[in-house]
């Protein structure tokens, strides 16, 4: 089918296409600092939570300038444990974002934490973070988007499904949406077939329910 008597189509139906963003640099580099290493080499795998988390930033345009949003996502069920937002992209919104998934999950001691190497990402206070909560970082390399595609496929969900489908007055506005479309949709509705096609929230819920039933026979 050409795109034309697609486009026609579209239009008779009262549909239109998403109009996707320019891009905007969000990964910036700092030369001078001493990176961690690749604990993960592409295998974005896990048997259970906390094992692997992935990290990234992304940015929302609105009418008063971006909004950056930092997030920490689970491998197990693709659930985003953690999440900052900001005017800035300073080392606290990764340090931020890190915090609310520490706080959320209380982790074992050992949890991956895996990213680019942003300076954010490899700097000394994100370091010194990490070695408190005993989280170990791990970097992907420079300009590689499949060391940590995971976290890739998170934002390309995002934007598809709410940043290019709308516009933000204001940061707030956005901030909100973003809220809401983490918390209220994504975590406990959206499905994934990697979960068998349950959403993030439903997934773990299966899994702890799983493993309760399992000491539950070992002790009978």
């Amino acid at each position: 089918m050409g795109r034309k008597r697609v486009a026609r189509l579209m239009r008779a139906a009262g549909l239109a296409g998403v109009s996707r963003r320019k891009g905007c640099r969000t990964t910036i580099t700092d030369k001078r600092a001493a990176s961690a290493s690749d604990l993960v080499q592409r295998q974005l795998a896990a048997d259970e939570p906390n094992r692997i988390w992935t990290a990234d930033i992304t940015y929302v345009p609105t009418w008063q300038g971006f909004v950056y949003l930092a997030v920490v996502l689970d491998v197990f069920s693709r659930r985003i444990v953690g999440w900052a937002m900001a005017e800035h992209m300073r080392t606290e919104l990764v340090t931020d974002a890190l915090a609310m998934a520490i706080h959320q999950r209380r982790p074992e001691a050992g949890v991956i934490h895996h990213s680019d190497k942003g300076s954010q990402h490899t700097s000394i206070a994100f370091g010194h973070r990490c070695e408190q909560a005993g989280v170990r970082p791990s970097t992907g390399r420079t300009g590689t988007c499949f060391d940590n595609a995971i976290t890739e496929s998170f934002f390309a969900s995002l934007e598809c499904e709410l940043i290019d489908r709308r516009t933000f007055r204001t940061r707030s506005e956005a901030e909100r949406a973003l809220f809401s479309y983490i918390e209220g949709f994504y975590n406990p509705r959206r499905r994934h077939s990697t979960n068998g096609y349950y959403s993030p929230v439903e997934h773990e819920r299966r899994h702890a329910l799983g493993n309760a039933q399992d000491l539950d026979y070992a002790a009978a």
